[in-house]
């Protein structure tokens, strides 16, 4: 008999993804939408999650600069 479970991923991360100012009105990314973004690829392939990462960071910071560290480390369990 064969076992199912759905694996879980750690994430830790630095706050310098949530405090990217960007989007259409220059303000932060914000922890609630982090999260949602997290959740929404969290059952995808690890570097699949890497390039949405990096696409949507890119995208909300738009032609405005980097505003901190960015660390994002995530681990499948």
């Amino acid at each position: 008999m064969a076992l199912s479970c759905k694996a879980d991923v750690i994430y830790i991360h630095s706050d310098g993804y949530q405090d990217q100012l960007g989007g259409p009105e220059g303000k932060k990314y914000m922890t609630k939408k982090y999260r949602e973004l997290l959740l929404s690829m969290s059952h995808l392939p690890m570097p699949e999650q890497r390039d949405r990462l990096l696409a949507e960071h890119t995208a909300w910071r738009g032609h405005g600069s980097q505003t901190d560290d960015v660390c994002v480390m995530a681990v499948r369990v």
